[in-house]
């Protein structure tokens, strides 16, 4: 099998979720930068394989998949160790709505573009544009905060890494980005701690990722 290929920004969230399921499946891969915040992904190349012209995008077996969900579940179907959903019914749904509640409600509202959409033809200043996050960031982190409490153990499912944790651990670095004060989610916090002490989520962090233009 080729390498798999990644196309990722390195302060996505989604895109760091897929490199935290790569790391824990422990499968090497290829690496594609592409510069969000310069409009790399505006690229006609680019756009000829992702139409929608979003990171992440794996290229794997023949295949270019979009979409960090999507990935994610190949990945699991693919790649059976470890399992990143369980297999019950009930406890898989309950992880894939932790896992959506950030990644479906939290994550499309506060990403680059809308970002970029409030600051030029909304003419948002930042102060009100960073007002936006925070304020979609806590709704979300509260409901969470309550969806995870009654199953919760090590990690937000039990004691065993799953999709949600993946998910969580991307959107707690953009909190502490935006300076969002997290003493309300004492639960969310010390999950993420757990997970972030972890290799494969260590050895995804934007910091190892940063580009030499910005460390400049």
């Amino acid at each position: 099998m080729t390498m798999p290929l990644l196309h990722d920004y390195w302060r996505s969230s989604a895109s760091y979720r897929v490199r935290i399921a790569l790391n824990l499946k422990r499968i090497a891969y290829r690496h594609h930068p592409v510069d969000l915040a310069a409009g790399a992904q505006k690229d006609a190349a680019y756009r000829a394989i992702n139409p929608q012209g979003f990171v992440p995008m794996l290229e794997i077996d023949g295949h270019a998949i979009p979409q960090s969900l999507a990935i994610i579940d190949y990945l699991d179907a693919i790649f059976r160790d470890p399992p990143l959903v369980p297999a019950n019914a009930a406890d898989r749904a309950h992880v894939l709505a932790l896992a959506l509640a950030i990644a479906a409600d939290i994550h499309p509202v506060n990403n680059l573009r809308i970002l970029k959409y409030l600051a030029g033809s909304l003419k948002q200043p930042e102060t009100a544009r960073d007002d936006w996050y925070r304020h979609w960031l806590a709704e979300g982190l509260q409901a969470l905060e309550a969806m995870a409490a009654a199953r919760a153990g090590r990690f937000l499912f039990g004691d065993t890494v799953t999709l949600a944790d993946i998910c969580l651990v991307p959107q707690m670095y953009n909190a502490r980005r935006y300076k969002l004060p997290l003493d309300p989610y004492p639960l969310l916090v010390r999950v993420d701690a757990e997970a972030q002490a972890l290799e494969p989520f260590a050895e995804a962090h934007p910091d190892r990722f940063v580009p030499d233009v910005q460390k400049s």
